[in-house]
């Protein structure tokens, strides 16, 4: 089956020339947006279904961060039987998207990803996996905050730890990400290409490789580190 996709266009030339300082900043002044109310109660449940999920035995937790219609959670939960799968959208349109039954140990949840990630990160969570499959590019330049990496919940994305894996259709995502890895923690990590052959895990990977577009992956091994997250002074809390 051949597919049809546009190219991501942008106006930069190369990594962002604003990308060092917007990670130095997500690394010394805390985040004080507030916690949504959907999202604490949305992260509740999780616990409660964690708890059912290892009442006879932990099970390695694999987060499935923005979804979008859950298939990639779906196909996380049949490739890894014995771990515990959270997929995490802010869309319920997406979310309610019908494809097909949803395994015993796989959740489907939405929320806010900046909220859910500092719960879990609060809760003491350490995903042995942690996947970032073809998030929003952003690709205009004055959109760089708005990218995993120019956002300020950067530094709770990487303290959460695991086997972080990116994938994007955009190689210059995935080499500002590994730039600003690289500053946050020291950690190097290599683009690749990635050809996913007939094992896609998104409905955009299918697409996007049916068009022909190069696809780029980055994975990462991180440890949990809290204390990568800057905390409020007295006063700013």
């Amino acid at each position: 089956m051949h597919a049809t996709s546009r190219t991501i266009t942008t106006n930069q030339l190369g990594p962002h020339k604003d990308l060092a300082r917007r990670v130095e900043r997500a690394l010394r002044h805390p985040l004080r947006k507030p916690v949504a109310a959907h999202t604490r109660e949305a992260f509740a449940n999780c616990l409660s279904w964690r708890a059912r999920q290892d009442a006879n035995g932990a099970r390695p937790l694999i987060l499935d961060a923005g979804c979008g219609v859950g298939l990639s959670t779906r196909r996380l939960a049949e490739r890894y039987p014995d771990h515990a799968v959270i997929g995490v959208d802010r869309s319920a349109a997406r979310l309610s998207r019908d494809h097909g039954a949803i395994a015993d140990n796989a959740l489907l949840v939405r929320a806010d990803l900046v909220d859910f990630w500092r719960l879990a990160l609060e809760a003491g969570w350490q995903p042995a996996r942690h996947y970032l499959l073809y998030p929003n590019p952003y690709p205009k330049s004055a959109r760089l905050k708005l990218r995993w990496h120019g956002h300020p919940v950067f530094p709770v994305l990487l303290a959460l730890g695991g086997r972080l894996e990116l994938r994007s259709n955009w190689r210059l995502y995935l080499e500002e990400f590994a730039l600003a890895l690289a500053q946050a923690t020291g950690v190097t990590a290599t683009v690749e290409p990635h050809a996913p052959g007939t094992n896609c895990l998104t409905p955009f990977e299918t697409k996007y490789h049916g068009s022909g577009q190069s696809l780029w992956r980055l994975v990462a091994t991180l440890p949990h580190a809290p204390d990568l997250v800057p905390a409020a002074t007295e006063g700013e809390a």
